[in-house]
Order: structure tokens, then C-alpha cells, then sequence
């Protein structure tokens, strides 16, 4: 480990599903901790509409020397990540872009990537496995209107979010 001074961010494991007992835990002993986490719209009718941006990670801030044993030894953690068995400090400029798109709880509101003039391929409901072009960006309800050719004309409809294959990024409006 080479030794650079001040605190650094590094990465660390947690055990599957760690995150909240890991990070509650580096919290209770003064370690700097961020926990990204991406909220998802309502609309999906998903039951966890908040997770985390990276499953079984997490990012502390500390003086490696000092601090090593007391991440590492903290409920919920598994192990530093590393390279060649030494931890690897992070780039700040990674951690500070991730920080300004959340909110202080280290929750990113999720948009979906869909563009309006794209064509997408409608996954449920009643026009499941027919294409159409979007008309207008998901509204407030999660619905997208989409222009599509159904009857030898071209028909607009609002179809749920979740019938369309989307992916979802994040949004620096929080």
C-alpha cells in the first residue's frame, strides 16, 4: 500500500444484499461513506423502486493506513477492492460526479433513456410485439405516447412505461 497522506476514496465488497448493515456500520465508527442508489418511477409497479446503482458495493473515504482494519473488519464487508492484494484508491472526480447527481441520502432519480422520433418495440399489453415511434417523452403517470399503424393508419396511443424495452439512466433533476 503506498501511502498518499490524506483520505482517499476506495471500493469495497460487501457480503450479497450488504450494503444497508455494511454502510449503517462504517457510519457508526466515523467512516466516510457513499451508498449510490438509483430511484426508479413509480409507475413500474416494481416492489423496490429504489436500488442500488452498484449491487455489493460501496465507497468510503479514509486514510488507508489508519482506517484499512476498521472497514475491513466491519459487518458487511467482505473485502477491499484491489489490485494485486493492495487497495486501489479511486479517481475523487468518479465519486464527486456520482454525489452531484444525487440527493443527500445518495439517491439518483432514475429517466428512462427513451427519445422522442425513437422506435420501440411494445412488450405487453394489448399491442404486445408491435413496433411504434415515440410521440412524446413518459409523462408524470409513467405512460408514453407512441405513435403506431395499426388499421392502414397511423394511430396514437399511451402505453405504460414498463410495456416498452427501456433501460433507465440517471438524472441530475432530484
Amino acid at each position: 500500500m503506498h501511502h498518499s497522506g490524506g483520505k482517499q476514496w476506495y471500493v469495497i465488497y460487501t457480503k450479497p444484499k450488504g450494503e444497508e448493515l455494511a454502510r449503517s456500520q462504517l457510519m457508526l465508527k466515523g467512516i466516510d461513506v457513499f451508498f449510490p442508489r438509483l430511484l426508479l418511477p413509480a409507475a413500474l409497479g416494481k416492489r423496490k423502486p429504489i436500488i442500488p446503482l452498484f449491487p455489493i458495493y460501496l465507497f468510503v473515504r479514509i486514510q488507508i493506513f489508519e482506517e484499512y482494519h476498521y472497514v475491513a473488519w466491519s459487518p458487511g464487508v467482505k473485502r477491499f477492492v484491489a489490485f494485486n492484494s493492495i487497495p486501489v484508491p479511486l479517481d475523487v472526480n468518479v465519486v464527486k460526479h456520482l454525489m452531484q447527481q444525487a440527493n443527500s441520502d445518495g439517491i439518483i432519480k432514475a429517466r428512462s433513456k427513451l427519445k422522442v422520433g425513437e422506435e420501440v418495440l411494445i412488450n405487453g399489453g394489448p399491442f404486445k410485439g408491435l413496433n411504434g415511434i415515440i410521440k412524446e417523452p413518459p409523462n408524470a403517470k409513467g405512460r408514453l405516447r407512441v405513435l403506431m399503424d395499426l388499421l392502414s393508419r397511423q394511430v396514437q396511443v399511451e402505453v405504460p412505461l414498463s410495456f416498452c424495452n427501456s433501460g433507465w439512466i440517471a438524472s441530475a433533476e432530484n
